[in-house]
């Protein structure tokens, strides 16, 4: 297996993720005051919405680069 036909399967896989789930979340420490030898965080957690087009697109592509990936002019 070359490294063109790993890539479409990743991309596939991805996109295959990206409809399952359609966004994540994450948790991001930021310095809220700093005070002398005093430091306050806060935690936000943000969220990132994956787009529905993203993830049919990555999987077509994984598709056509399966599909004519090995082929050579």
């Amino acid at each position: 297996m070359n490294a063109i036909k790993i890539f479409g399967i990743i991309l596939i896989i991805a996109g295959a993720l990206g409809l399952a789930y359609s966004s994540f979340s994450y948790t991001k420490d930021t310095d809220a005051i700093k005070v002398g030898p005093v430091e306050m965080t806060v935690e936000e957690k943000q969220t990132v919405q994956i787009p529905v087009w993203a993830g049919a697109g990555a999987i077509v592509l994984g598709g056509l680069i399966l599909l004519f990936g090995n082929r050579r002019s």
